[in-house]
């Protein structure tokens, strides 16, 4: 997952556009504002019973390490049917997502992470292109050490809390966790 945004073609320069407070991509000839704006992350965390599924990554960053099936959202995809793509793609899973367990900040990496509670709705998996395996864990059987982000961690953990309730209000970061940055501002 890069956070760098292609450039656009075009005689672009970055400055402070009038009526504007930080700077931007703009077209020297034109006048055109690129706005570059954050990823859009989505993902889930699957249950079959009492046991869970993660990837562990074919390739960077974090290659070797488990994560949740997730990736970057799609062109023209709801959320929820790119969490679901995802699953397949990682981990040929078919999922019934459930609901929205979490909605993560990582202004490092420009990432808006929404990340689902889902089931599986066959229990079929394998690796996909990116994973090199799946695995179902227990919760304590989870391998923590070699988690590859904070945010599936967090999400494991929320996951976790809210146990078998059906209705509840979707998470944020954890206090004091804003992506490597110093507060919600960055500041």
């Amino acid at each position: 997952m890069s956070d760098e945004n292609p450039q656009p073609r075009g005689n672009f320069q970055r400055l402070i556009p009038e009526g504007e407070d930080r700077e931007r991509l703009v077209c020297a000839d034109c006048g055109f504002i690129n706005y570059e704006n954050p990823k859009i992350v989505v993902g889930s965390v699957v249950h079959d019973g009492a046991k869970i599924l993660l990837c562990r990554r074919a390739i960077n960053p974090r290659k070797g390490f488990w994560t949740l099936p997730a990736g970057f959202l799609e062109q023209h995809e709801t959320t929820m049917a790119g969490a679901a793509r995802e699953a397949w793609e990682e981990a040929q899973a078919k999922i019934e997502i459930e609901a929205l367990l979490a909605v993560y900040s990582i202004p490092r990496l420009s990432q808006v992470q929404l990340i689902y509670r889902a089931r599986l709705a066959s229990p079929e998996i394998a690796p996909g292109p990116e994973s090199v395996d799946v695995g179902l864990f227990t919760y304590d059987a989870i391998p923590w050490d070699e988690i590859a982000f904070p945010s599936v961690r967090w999400a494991l953990g929320h996951d976790r809390e809210i146990g078998t309730q059906k209705i509840f209000a979707p998470f944020v970061n954890p206090p004091g966790e804003f992506g490597d940055l110093k507060g919600p501002a960055g500041l």
